[in-house]
């Protein structure tokens, strides 16, 4: 059988499967090796190794050994990437035969890496275990995908498919034009998902041209969610390059146009199957108290939510990204929402992050405000009522570096990412966050230079 990759002239003649171990960075970036499949044994040994620093590298690929000190202060030492069978899947874009797997950085004496953001959320999820209790978890991941030329124009456009002379055709939410004009890409995309046992549920268009959500069913073990979730954008990523375009999870790739975020379903099972979220017709009052736990880690856990500069320019009054400290039953325009709180489907909606958040560390701090919502008896404040503000409502904050100092400085993300982790997640954003700041732009010269 003809492998279609090497016969559009993407792939070499006769080039060998392979079989890939992957890390997740600190920013949800993939970084491993690649072992021919004659020699797969080395990954199963535990012998493949990589500097522990890789998990330290900021969104310009730096080790920041300065303000670190984890890289060649120390001698850049190596960490062992432990794979993680659960994840062992098909490369559906790759050789035939080829494979991939997702590892966790060990140190020598077989603890796992305080930077792996894997093991940071397998860490969480043991407090559930030692409670007797399971998070069940699905995501909704929002993504554009762009023209392939990006990289020469220096800016994204939409597909040419969804737009009339050069515009876009406007909004396309549900539009079923808009799936069928990109239909080769979206059942590439479904198609991958399948041979890679992903539980891809429905594919809608969004708002903005060329924006789209996949759905991924809900998995009573959250680490395996986390997983689906980045198998899933490298799944976008590498069927985009097939059509010529890109794909992209930046939360704010167009100033007029909708953000992409991250939604987080979870309820909670305790040992007999039972989901303890479930008011059966009465007052949902573990509902209403996760939910504060979850509102009143929220400003602390933003920065984990929102990543990078581009993330707050999401935060803007009037769209569909939250920007008050909220809750409601069925409301869109909540940080919280609450879709369902009678019967094995009570849950609760996490609405703020942006997909370009790290999956893990999104879903470590989620739970995070989940269990001081289970371990206390906590009040959410007024619900929010359609077309009725809260009055007094916090706020999140719309400033990189003020999300920066207060993930910095709470003693829960210390608890709940382990102080080591918050320095140096910390330390790494707040260069970041001023780098961007001391960067002068077109709008700074464009605005100010003809008039000031």
């Amino acid at each position: 059988m003809t492998n279609d990759k090497t016969a559009a002239g993407l792939l070499p003649a006769n080039t060998p499967p392979r079989i890939e171990i992957l890390l997740v960075g600190m920013n949800g970036d993939l970084r491993g090796k690649q072992v021919p499949l004659e020699g797969e044994k080395k990954i199963w040994d535990g012998s493949v190794r990589l500097p522990s620093s890789t998990q330290s590298l900021d969104i310009w690929g730096d080790d920041n050994d300065d303000i670190t000190g984890l890289s060649l202060s120390v001698g850049d030492p190596d960490g062992v990437c432990i794979p993680d069978k659960r994840s062992l899947t098909v490369m559906p874009w790759a050789p035939e035969g080829s494979r991939q797997v997702l590892a966790t950085m060990h140190e020598f004496d077989g603890t796992a890496s305080f930077m792996d953001p894997r093991a940071i959320l397998a860490r969480m999820l043991e407090r559930f275990t030692a409670r007797g209790l399971t998070p069940v978890v699905a995501t909704e991941l929002e993504f554009y995908v762009v023209e392939g030329d990006w990289y020469e124009t220096g800016k994204p456009r939409p597909p040419a498919a969804l737009t009339w002379r050069g515009e876009p055709n406007g909004f396309q939410l549900y539009d079923m034009s808009a799936t069928d004009a990109l239909d080769g890409y979206l059942q590439t995309v479904r198609a991958w998902a399948k041979a890679m046992d992903l539980p891809a549920d429905a594919t809608t268009a969004e708002f903005g041209p060329g924006q789209f959500e996949i759905n991924l069913l809900h998995r009573p073990d959250a680490l395996a969610a986390a997983d689906d979730c980045i198998y899933l954008k490298r799944i976008a990523d590498q069927a985009a390059r097939r059509f010529g375009l890109k794909s992209t999870c930046m939360a704010k790739p167009y100033a007029d146009q909708a953000g992409s975020g991250l939604h987080v379903h979870c309820s909670i099972l305790d040992r007999d199957g039972r989901n303890i979220l479930d008011a059966r017709g009465g007052e949902p009052a573990k509902l209403k108290s996760i939910t504060a736990g979850m509102l009143q880690t929220m400003r602390d856990a933003q920065l984990v939510f929102a990543p990078f500069a581009n993330s707050y320019r999401r935060f803007q009054p009037g769209s569909f990204a939250p920007v008050d400290l909220t809750w409601g039953f069925g409301h869109r325009g909540t940080a919280i929402r609450i879709p369902d709180k009678d019967g094995p489907a009570a849950r609760v909606e996490h609405r703020v992050a942006g997909a370009d958040v790290n999956p893990y560390l999104l879903l470590t701090a989620i739970l995070g405000g989940i269990l001081l919502g289970l371990d206390k008896d906590l009040d959410p404040g007024p619900v929010t009522e359609p077309g009725k503000d809260v009055p007094d409502a916090k706020r999140l904050t719309h400033d990189f570096l003020t999300a920066v100092e207060e993930f910095s400085a709470s003693p829960f993300i210390g608890d709940a990412f382990g102080a080591e982790y918050q320095k140096l997640y910390g330390d790494t954003k707040r260069k970041e966050a001023i780098t961007y700041l001391r960067t002068v732009s077109d709008f700074d010269y464009q605005t100010y230079l003809p008039r000031i």
